[in-house]
C-alpha cells in the first residue's frame, strides 16, 4: 500500500491512471503454507499436542528466506490477509480444507532495535489481537503479565504505554480491561475478593501458595505445571520470555467454542540480529513454548536453529529439536527426534519468473483497461531486474519520475540499477563482508578459496559468512558451487553512491587478485590432475577479468591457452564485448584470439582467416600467441584449400622453432600428401612423434594408397596413444579416420567404427571432423540408394561451413558409388568436378583415386608420387571396387 500511495502522490493528476497493488503468483509458497498449517491444525484438534511437554520436537514453524527485495514481507501480508478472510485470498492460491478458526497476527520486527525491551512489543502484539479475538480473559497469563507489569513499569498504567509505544489498534482499549478481569477470576477463585484492585504482587504471592497446597479451584484456573514456579521467579525480561508457556497453556483450557489458533507472521526476521542473539534467544523461546500457535518467519536468512553449532547460544538447537529446520535431513547423523514432523519447513524464495515480471509491471499502473508501461519498456525492465521484485518496484518509481518531468520513458531508461537496491543489500553487511562482495561481484561463479584469495583474505571464515546468506545462490553439483544474484551484483558493479564504493584503482587491484587467484587453482590443479572443465571455468573468467579491466599480467593465461587449443575440443569461450572495434590492448587481443579459433568450428572459415589476420596486424599479441595466432590461420587457409598460404604460414611457424613448430611440421607434411608428395610427406613422419601426432599423419598416407591394413593400424595406434594422453579430441579424429580407412574395404565394420566416432564427437565442437564422418557414411553406404542425394545435402553444409577441402571427400565417395554401380556418365561427371576441384594440384591424387577405382587409364602425365608403385596403387583401389560390387551381390 506505500508503494501505491508514492504512486498516488507522483502526478498532479492521479486519476489520469489507476495504482494497484500487483501481488504476483506465490502459489507454491501458499500451498506450503497451507499443508504445513493444515498438519499443525490436525494435530492440535487432535491433542497430540502437549503444551507442557518441553521435550518433544517443534514443528510449528515455517520459514521463508531470500534476498532482500525478493518479496518476503509482502508475502507475509498477502498470507495474513488470505487467512483473515476469503475475498482478500487470490483466486489462484485456492479455498484453504480446513474449517477450524485461525488468528493471523503479523509483528514486523523492523523496528526492533536488538535490545532485549522489544520482546515486550512482539508479546503484548499477540496478547492485544487475542483480547479482540477471545473478548475473555486468559487468566495465568494475564496475572504473569501484571505482575511484570508493575514490577518493570512502576506508575505506568498499561493502557498509555500502548498508545506511546504505537500498538494502538481498535482492540487496545480492551487489554486493560481483560487483565482487570483475569485478576478478579483468579481472585474470585481463591476466595479473596479484597485482593482485585491490589497490588500485583499480593495478588501473585497468595495465586502461588494455593497452586503449592494444590487448591482446586486454583488449579483448575492456572493449574500449568510450572505457573508456580514462573510467577515466583523475579518478574524481570527473562521472566516473561517464559509467560507464553502461561499463554499456550490458557489457549489450551479454552471452550470448544472459543477455541482458535493464532498464526504468527514474524517477518524481517533479520533486524532481530545482534552480536549474541540476545533477542533471538527470546522469540525462539516464544515459538517453543507455544508448540499449539503456528509460526510463520521470514527473513534474509534461513534460520540456524536446526544447526548443533549454536548450543550455548540458543535454548533449542539441532535437527533432533527442530527437524524441519535441518539442511538435510537425511544425513543426519543424530539419533532421529521423536515424533518427528513431515518434511521441510525452511524455503528460499526464489526470483520471480519473466511471466510473473510481465504480469506485475502490466498491472501495476493501468490507464483506460490498458497497461501504462509499455511492452518494450516491461521487457527491458524484466531483463535487467532477473527476476527481483524490488527492483521492479523500483523501475515503477522510475517510470512514473520520468513522466512527471513531461518526457515520455523509453526501454534506455531502463538499462540501469538502481542504488536503493544496493542500500538494501548492504545495509546488514559488515565494513568486511562489502569488502569481500565486492571482490566476488568480479567472479561469475566461486568456491571459498577463490573468494578468499580474490578479496585478498587469509582465512575463509568471512567467505563461510557471505555464501549462507541468500543473496548468494549454491549449485551444488557445480565447479565453483556460488555465484551472486545477478541484479545485485549489477548493483554492486555499477555503484556510484555509496559512501565506500571502491575507486577505479580498487576495481582494478581486486581483479588483479582474481585473476591471480583463478591461475593458481588451475596451476595447481593441473599439477595433480589436468581437468579440462576446470581449465575452460578459469579461461572463460580470466579472460573475461583481463579484458574487462585491461589487466597486463597475462602469465597463465598465455599457457593455458596452449593447453585449450592442443586437443581441439573447442568450448565456446566468451567473445569480446561487442561493438569494442578492434582490440587496443594485450587482453583484448588474446580474448579474441581464442574466440576467434573456437568460433570457427561455428563460422564459415574464411571469416576465421580474416579474424586472425586483422589481430596480428595489431601487435598487440605476446610472441608466443602470435605464433599461434599464424598457425591457425595458416589451418584456416588449408581449409579453405589456400595451400599455398597455409605453406608459408606453417613454415613461418616451424623456422621460429616455437611451441607450435611440430605442428607446423606436421601440418607441412600434409601439404605435401596433399599436393601428391607422398615420399616427402612420409619421411617427415619419424620426426614427429606424440606432438606432431605422427600416427595420424601415417593413417593418411596409408588410406589414400588403398592399404586398409596399414591405415587401421596407425589410426588405431593414433587413438589408443590419445587415450593414454587423455587428449578426447584427437581421439575423436582418430575414430572418424579409422572408420574412413574401412568405409572403403568394409563396410560392415565401418558402421560400427562410425557409431563411435559420433559418440566420440558428441560434446566436442569439431564441425570439420563432424561434416567428415558424414562424408565417410557416404563412402561406406556406395551403390546403395540415396546416396547422390545425400550427396547434395552434404555439399551445402559443406558451403555453409566454409570447408571447401571436403568436396573432394564427397566426390571420392561418388566416383566409389557410381564405380560399384557401373554408372559410366554419372562417373565421368563426378571425375570431371574433381579434376576441377584439384586444378591447383592439392588434392589432384584423389582424380588419379577415381581413375583407378574405375579401371580407367590417366588423361595425362600426373604429379602424384606415390611410396610404391602406380600399377599397385591402381590394383589396390580397383580392386576396393571389385569387392564392393561382390558386398552389393552385384
Amino acid at each position: 500500500m506505500a508503494d501505491n500511495l508514492r504512486a498516488l502522490f507522483s502526478s498532479n493528476d492521479p486519476s489520469a491512471f489507476d495504482v494497484a497493488e500487483a501481488f504476483t503468483d506465490r502459489n507454491s509458497q501458499w500451498v506450503l503454507v497451507a499443508a504445513a498449517l493444515e498438519e499443525h491444525l490436525r494435530r492440535v484438534a487432535g491433542g497430540s499436542i502437549d503444551v507442557e511437554d518441553l521435550e518433544a520436537p517443534r514443528t510449528n514453524v515455517i520459514v521463508f528466506h531470500g534476498v532482500g527485495g525478493v518479496g518476503k514481507s509482502t508475502l507475509l501480508r498477502k498470507l495474513e490477509a488470505a487467512l483473515t478472510a476469503a475475498e482478500h485470498r487470490p483466486e489462484q492460491w485456492g479455498a484453504p480444507t480446513w474449517t477450524e478458526r485461525v488468528l493471523p497476527i503479523r509483528i514486523d520486527l523492523s523496528r526492533a532495535a536488538s535490545t532485549g525491551s522489544d520482546f515486550e512489543r512482539v508479546i503484548l502484539t499477540i496478547r492485544l489481537a487475542l483480547a479482540g479475538a477471545l473478548d475473555r480473559t486468559v487468566p495465568s497469563f494475564d496475572v504473569a503479565l501484571r505482575h511484570y507489569w508493575e514490577h518493570v513499569h512502576p506508575g505506568e498504567p498499561l493502557d498509555e504505554y500502548i498508545r506511546r509505544s504505537g500498538l494502538a489498534g481498535r482492540f487496545a482499549n480492551l487489554l486493560p480491561g481483560q487483565l482487570q478481569a483475569g485478576v478478579g477470576e483468579v481472585a474470585a477463585a481463591l476466595a479473596l475478593p479484597g485482593l482485585v484492585g491490589s497490588a500485583a504482587g499480593q495478588l501473585t504471592n497468595a495465586l502461588v501458595s494455593a497452586l503449592r497446597e494444590r487448591q482446586e479451584r486454583a488449579r483448575a484456573l492456572a493449574g500449568a505445571t510450572r505457573t508456580a514456579a514462573l510467577l515466583e521467579a523475579t518478574p524481570d525480561l527473562e521472566a516473561l520470555s517464559y509467560y507464553p508457556h502461561l499463554l499456550a497453556w490458557d489457549l489450551n483450557q479454552l471452550p470448544a467454542k472459543k477455541r482458535l489458533t493464532p498464526v504468527v507472521l514474524l517477518d524481517t526476521f533479520e533486524d532481530t540480529a545482534d552480536r549474541h542473539r540476545d533477542f533471538e534467544r527470546l522469540l525462539q523461546r516464544l515459538v517453543w513454548l507455544m508448540p499449539n500457535v503456528f509460526f510463520v518467519i521470514g527473513g534474509r536468512s534461513r534460520l540456524q536453529w536446526a544447526d548443533p553449532a549454536l548450543h550455548g547460544q540458543l535454548d533449542w538447537t539441532g535437527p533432533a529439536a527442530w527437524p524441519g529446520l535441518a539442511a538435510a535431513p537425511s544425513s543426519l547423523s543424530v539419533p532421529q527426534p521423536r515424533a518427528a514432523g513431515s518434511g521441510a519447513r525452511q524455503f528460499l524464495i526464489g526470483d520471480l519468473s519473466p511471466e510473473d515480471c510481465e504480469a506485475h509491471l502490466a498491472r501495476r499502473l493501468v490507464q483506460d483497461g490498458q497497461p501504462l508501461i509499455g511492452a518494450d519498456i516491461r521487457a527491458a525492465i524484466t531483463t535487467r531486474s532477473h527476476g527481483l521484485p524490488l527492483h521492479l518496484d523500483l523501475a515503477v518509481s522510475r517510470f512514473l519520475e520520468i513522466r512527471r518531468t513531461g518526457r515520455t520513458p523509453t526501454a534506455a531508461d531502463f538499462d540501469c540499477t538502481f542504488p536503493a537496491l544496493l542500500a538494501r543489500t548492504l545495509s546488514d553487511l559488515t565494513p568486511e563482508e562489502r569488502h569481500l562482495l565486492r571482490s566476488v561481484s568480479l567472479l561469475d561463479a566461486f568456491d571459498l578459496d577463490l573468494a578468499t584469495r580474490t578479496a585478498g583474505l587469509a582465512q575463509q571464515a568471512l567467505a563461510r559468512r557471505l555464501v549462507e546468506r541468500p543473496l548468494v545462490t549454491e549449485d551444488p553439483y557445480a565447479l565453483w558451487p556460488y555465484h551472486l544474484h545477478r541484479a545485485i551484483r549489477s548493483a554492486v558493479r555499477d555503484d556510484e553512491h555509496s559512501d565506500d564504493r571502491w575507486t577505479p584503482a580498487d576495481w582494478h587491484q581486486a581483479a588483479t587478485r582474481a585473476l591471480a587467484a583463478l591461475g593458481d587453482q588451475w596451476t595447481e590443479a593441473a599439477a595433480l590432475a589436468p581437468s579440462r572443465m576446470l581449465l575452460v571455468a578459469c579461461l572463460r573468467q580470466g579472460l573475461r577479468l583481463a579484458r574487462d579491466h585491461q589487466l597486463s599480467g597475462l602469465g597463465w593465461l598465455i599457457e593455458a591457452a596452449f593447453v585449450y587449443t592442443d586437443d581441439s575440443v573447442w568450448e565456446p569461450l566468451p567473445p569480446p564485448t561487442a561493438d569494442t572495434g578492434a582490440p587496443d590492448t594485450p587482453a583484448d587481443a588474446v580474448a579474441e584470439l581464442l574466440t576467434a579459433i573456437a568460433r570457427r568450428q561455428r563460422e564459415h572459415r574464411q571469416r576465421t582467416a580474416d579474424r586472425l589476420t586483422a589481430l596480428l596486424d595489431t601487435g598487440l599479441l605476446p610472441a608466443e600467441l602470435t605464433e599461434m595466432a599464424l598457425y591457425y590461420r595458416a589451418k584456416a587457409h588449408k581449409d579453405l584449400s589456400q595451400n599455398d598460404a597455409a605453406r608459408t604460414g606453417m613454415q613461418q611457424v616451424a623456422d621460429a622453432e616455437g611451441r607450435l613448430a611440430v605442428k607446423a611440421r606436421r601440418a607441412l607434411a600434409n601439404l605435401a600428401r596433399l599436393a601428391g608428395d607422398f615420399p616427402t610427406a612420409l619421411a617427415a613422419v619419424p620426426t614427429l612423434g606424440w606432438k606432431g601426432r605422427h600416427h595420424r599423419v601415417l593413417g593418411d598416407i596409408h588410406w589414400s594408397h588403398a592399404d586398409t591394413a596399414a591405415a587401421v593400424a596407425a589410426f588405431d595406434a593414433g587413438r589408443a596413444e590419445a587415450e593414454q594422453h587423455g587428449a578426447v579430441g584427437e581421439r575423436a579424429m582418430m575414430q572418424v579416420r579409422l572408420a574412413l580407412a574401412l568405409s572403403f574395404a568394409d563396410p560392415d565394420r565401418a558402421a560400427d567404427e562410425l557409431a563411435l566416432a559420433h559418440q566420440l564427437l558428441d560434446g566436442l565442437d569439431q564441425r570439420s571432423n563432424t561434416l567428415l564422418a558424414q562424408a565417410v557414411a557416404l563412402i561406406k553406404d556406395a551403390g546403395t540408394g540415396g546416396v547422390t542425394a545425400r550427396a547434395a545435402s552434404l555439399r551445402t553444409d559443406i558451403e555453409a561451413a566454409g570447408l571447401p577441402f571436403l568436396h573432394r571427400f564427397v566426390e571420392l565417395a561418388l566416383a566409389l558409388h557410381h564405380a560399384a554401380r557401373g554408372e559410366d556418365q554419372d562417373l565421368a561427371a563426378t571425375i570431371g568436378r574433381l579434376r576441377a576441384l584439384t586444378a591447383t594440384g592439392d588434392f589432384a591424387y584423389f582424380t588419379d583415386i577415381a581413375h583407378f577405382m574405375a579401371g580407367l587409364p590417366l588423361p595425362g602425365p600426373t604429379v602424384t608420387r606415390w611410396i610404391s608403385s602406380e600399377q599397385a596403387v591402381r590394383d589396390r583401389w580397383h580392386r576396393l571396387v571389385h569387392d564392393r560390387r561382390t558386398h552389393l551381390g552385384r
